[in-house]
């Protein structure tokens, strides 16, 4: 099972030639490119990428996360990042729409801390999918349009515009955010909160068996963070209402199930691959979280 696709993987799985690729890359900006969606039919294996993605989808498609799957039957604005791993599955023959993709690089760095930092290409938990109606289609078909015609000439500056396209976008998609009365505040408490979701985020998908989970308590977070654990649970407790133990105990349950149903992996290489000793200790654990045993999610999926 690959569990990461980089950029190299996705143009070789979109069967483009290099020179396609190349088009969008620049030593100063990084990667980007931006595609139309055509007609037919595919899917791409759960897996968490090294890209940024979005995507303005036309047509049926099924995307499939770490503990549930979203239908998108009418238009839809699609933000991914590279801390949240899914799968899709085309549904209906017809496919229309754009996406661009970009890396890390092509961010500036100012981005994470302006307006920006609290849209849904950087924030973990938020709204992914923001559906649309034809007026919201057109306009940002638009944008789509104009940055396949700047990213096909030779203007120097022509990333910058690219870049400015990409926010206008980002922008229509935080208009229709529900507005949330703590958005301005950015007390320390926030900050470390997400740190540490980030932190957690970013241990999934396991690959199995190269690598397996390293922070699996609020001690190990603490630890990483440089904060007293005292201090972490307090803080985690009261900007998300949930324990330091219960947020690293849900993310382990959702990625135990997402292994017990995108791999064919045995229940003791799970178990070994998030860091239980025994077997018998992560069917107790899983049990205890989710309500029903590994082996009976196993054998819903025969």
């Amino acid at each position: 099972m690959k569990i990461f696709e980089n950029i190299n993987d996705f143009y070789i799985r979109k069967q483009a030639d290099f020179s396609f690729q190349n088009k969008g890359t620049s030593p100063k900006y990084g990667h980007f490119n931006v595609f139309e969606r055509k007609n037919g039919t595919g899917n791409s294996g759960y897996s968490r990428r090294d890209f940024y993605k979005v995507s303005l989808i036309i047509g049926e498609v099924k995307l499939f996360y770490a503990d549930k799957w979203v239908l998108i039957d009418r238009p839809a604005l699609l933000f991914s990042n590279p801390l949240i791993p899914y799968a899709w599955e085309t549904v209906s023959e017809r496919q229309e729409g754009f996406y661009c993709l970009f890396t890390e690089e092509f961010i500036q760095p100012s981005e994470r801390n302006d307006s920006l930092a609290d849209s849904p290409l950087f924030r973990i938990g938020d709204n992914k999918i923001f559906f649309l109606d034809d007026k919201k289609v057109e306009e940002i078909s638009v944008i789509y349009r104009k940055m396949i015609e700047e990213i096909n000439t030779e203007y120097i500056h022509k990333y910058d515009i690219l870049r400015n396209y990409l926010h206008l976008i980002i922008h229509e998609a935080m208009k229709m955010q529900v507005p949330d009365k703590n958005t301005f505040q950015n007390s320390a408490s926030e900050r470390i909160s997400g740190l540490f979701l980030e932190l957690l985020e970013r241990q999934f998908p396991i690959d199995i068996p190269e690598h397996t989970l390293k922070m699996r308590s609020a001690n190990d977070f603490a630890r990483q963070l440089s904060v007293h654990v005292n201090h972490l649970n307090r803080t985690i407790k009261e900007v998300t209402g949930k324990t330091t133990s219960e947020h690293i105990s849900e993310r382990i349950t959702k990625e135990a199930h997402a292994l017990l149903n995108h791999t064919d992996m045995t229940v003791a290489e799970i178990a070994f691959g998030l860091g239980f000793e025994h077997p018998s200790y992560f069917n107790n654990f899983f049990k205890k979280n989710s309500g029903v045993s590994p082996g009976s999610i196993r054998s819903n999926n025969k």
